[in-house]
Order: C-alpha cells, then sequence, then structure tokens
C-alpha cells in the first residue's frame, strides 16, 4: 500500500494522464447508455406498455416487418382466444399515418401518428377511449403543441378524430407518437376509406395482428396456436424487432460500446505494462529485499483500482451532467440507473483485466538484476 500511494504522488502527472484518458470514455459510455435507452424508449415505449405477452402474426410473416406486413382476422383471434392457456386475445391493429391537428383558434399542426386500433373496453383499450371518433394519445403529442379537444385530420382520407385523453406518458413507435382509437375506425382507416367511402368486404374482421394475454401462472404455447390458427407468433420482447429501424439502431450502439469497453481494457493495460517496464529496476530491488510475487501484484492492482475508479466517477459525473441537457432537446436520449450501474462496473472490470495482463511482467523480474546480474 506505501509503495503504492508513494507512485501515485510521484508519478501524479502520468497517472493523471492516463485517468483523463479513461474518464473521457466514461463520458463516451453515459452518452451512449443514454443514446442507447432514448432510442429504446422512442422506438419502442408504445409496445413496452401495452399488457400483451406476446402477438401473433399472419403465417409466414418476416419478423423484421411484421407490424407492416401481416393481416390476421378475427376468426383467428378467436381460435387463440379460445386455448387454456390464454387468458385473453384481442384484435391489434398498426398504422403509420400523417396528419394535421386543427386547433381551437384554427391553426394547424403538421404530426405523424402511429395508430393502435384496439377494442374499446378490451385489456389492451387505456382508461377514456370509447367515442368512435376519439383519440387517446401519448403525452409526447401534447408536448408538441397538440391539445385535448383539438380536432386530427388524416392526410389524404380526410378522417377527423378528435382527442379525448393522454396516456400520461411517453408512447411512441418507431419514433412516432401513438395514438389509440376504437379498432372499427382503425379498420376504415387502413383500408383506405374516406368519411363517405364504401368500405371494401371483410375489412371489419382483419388487423394487424392478435394480441395475447396469458394466463396467470401460465406459458403460452406459442407454436401450438399458431398450429391450431395459422399464425406466426413471437413474445412482446421478440416483437420490438419488428418496430422500423429498431434493430439496426441497437445493434449499432452495442456495437460501438463494446469497442468502448474494449479500447478502455487495452488502453490501462498498455499503460501499466509501458509503467512496468520503467518502473522493472526499482521492482527488482524491491525482489531482491524479498518482496513477494503477491504484495507487487497487490500493488499495482491497487494503483488500477485507484486510477479506474476515481476517473469513471468523475467521468461519469460530468457524462450526467451534460446528458442532463440532451434530455431537454429533441434528440431521443434517457439516462436510466441501471444501465449506468452496469456500464461503470463493466468500465472498470475490464481496465482491472488489462492492469492484470500486464502485472504478469512482475511475476518474471529477476530479482539478481537489481544486483547487476544481468551483465
Amino acid at each position: 500500500m506505501f509503495l503504492a500511494w508513494r507512485e501515485l504522488i510521484f508519478a501524479r502527472a502520468r497517472f493523471g494522464l492516463m485517468g483523463g484518458v479513461v474518464a473521457l470514455i466514461a463520458i463516451l459510455v453515459v452518452l451512449l447508455s443514454g443514446l442507447s435507452s432514448g432510442l429504446v424508449n422512442d422506438g419502442v415505449s408504445g409496445l413496452q406498455r401495452l399488457p400483451v405477452t406476446a402477438f401473433a402474426f399472419a403465417e409466414g410473416t418476416k419478423t423484421d416487418s411484421a407490424f407492416s406486413r401481416s393481416t390476421v382476422t378475427a376468426d383467428q383471434a378467436q381460435t387463440w382466444k379460445g386455448r387454456d392457456d390464454v387468458a385473453d386475445a384481442a384484435l391489434f391493429g398498426n398504422t403509420l399515418v400523417n396528419a394535421k391537428a386543427t386547433h381551437a383558434d384554427g391553426t394547424e399542426t403538421p404530426i405523424d401518428l402511429a395508430l393502435f386500433g384496439v377494442e374499446p373496453g378490451s385489456f389492451l383499450a387505456p382508461a377514456g377511449l370509447g367515442d368512435e371518433d376519439g383519440i387517446v394519445v401519448s403525452q409526447t403529442v401534447l408536448d408538441e403543441g397538440v391539445n385535448i379537444g383539438d380536432t386530427v385530420v388524416i392526410d389524404r382520407l380526410g378522417t377527423r378524430l378528435k382527442v379525448v385523453e393522454t396516456t400520461g406518458d411517453q408512447r411512441t413507435f418507431g419514433h412516432v407518437d401513438v395514438a389509440y382509437l376504437p379498432l372499427r375506425t382503425w379498420q376504415r382507416i387502413h383500408a383506405g376509406a374516406g368519411p363517405d367511402d364504401e368500405v371494401r368486404e371483410g375489412a371489419y374482421e382483419e388487423a394487424t395482428a392478435v394480441a395475447l394475454r396469458a394466463r396467470d401462472g401460465k406459458e403460452i404455447d406459442l407454436s401450438g396456436g399458431d398450429a391450431a390458427a395459422g399464425t406466426t407468433s413471437m413474445t412482446l420482447e421478440d416483437s420490438f424487432g419488428a418496430s422500423p429501424g429498431y434493430t439496426a439502431e441497437i445493434s449499432t450502439i452495442v456495437l460501438i460500446q463494446v469497442f468502448l469497453y474494449a479500447i478502455s481494457a487495452l488502453v490501462v493495460g498498455t499503460f501499466f505494462t509501458v509503467w512496468t517496464i520503467q518502473r522493472k529496476h526499482e521492482i527488482a530491488v524491491i525482489r531482491a529485499m524479498g518482496a513477494s510475487t503477491g504484495y507487487l501484484m497487490r500493488d499495482t492492482m491497487i494503483q488500477a483500482t485507484v486510477i479506474l475508479t476515481v476517473s469513471t466517477a468523475i467521468g461519469f459525473l460530468l457524462g450526467v451532467g451534460g446528458g442532463s441537457l440532451l434530455t431537454r432537446t429533441a434528440m431521443p436520449f434517457d439516462l436510466e440507473a441501471a444501465p449506468l450501474v452496469l456500464a461503470a462496473l463493466l468500465l472498470v472490470g475490464l481496465g482491472l483485466a488489462g492492469a492484470a495482463a500486464a502485472v504478469g511482467r512482475i511475476v518474471r523480474v529477476d530479482p539478481l538484476a537489481a544486483l547487476g546480474g544481468q551483465r
């Protein structure tokens, strides 16, 4: 401990430079963690907040685009509903639309909406949904200037919907704000029928998917249900990948994070390798005086722990401070405690692993080197 602290004080410039590099990596880790959580919330928070165990899509639908390609029928929903392991099953509609919100003063605000068609009174329906032309919108819609009581007009169709309630939290799908509306109204919009148009035959029997809720204490037999209903089902978590751009965005962020952790381990390992080489003579003297290998290893690991812990803490504090400013912008950024704690542990742990790899040189230092034995 004495040697470790003495070297930290004596070579504070070198250790400070190393700590600054680790702090910068920690800041990047915090920002990427917040961006990752923000992208998840902005991409699939609408799905996350549905009381759903799984979704059943049309048979053979590609999993990466299921919500935009699938069409199921009411008969398939009934087949799922009759199964013993399913507490409830309901048709669920999903469509992205462009619209304009007309305010009380006559001004208009262009908005994009992800329409979630659900049956009023079903386990999918939010509070306040009931009127045929009423919609319940995500809180983020109101943040854009839309107010309860405003009229939303769907582009090209002219369908008029009234904002009657808000969910009170963020609900988005594919980075588009969610609006819940009665399933029958959604079916008209999905069929491309305006207020005065005839709806094609069978349109009121169709939806995007069948939303499934498992019975308490039971797990839904998805393969068995698919065989009976002629569907392709996936769990709620798996369905996130069917949100537009979700898989590509998250994979990119995770890849960058992995490289940052690897860089951190390499940088710390390289620093302690060079540091060990530079003080090889001093280490040999200490070995010749009777210091054990374990003592020298503990000495180096204490130094690494101090640098990594202090630098990571400073970097995370700066990152959280800067990230709190980003949360006030339109950028999808959200700081969550659990991912940040995990990131800090990984950063320190991998840095220690890099330092431990460098400590191996200490074991091979010959005490005779201190006495000129190498000559």
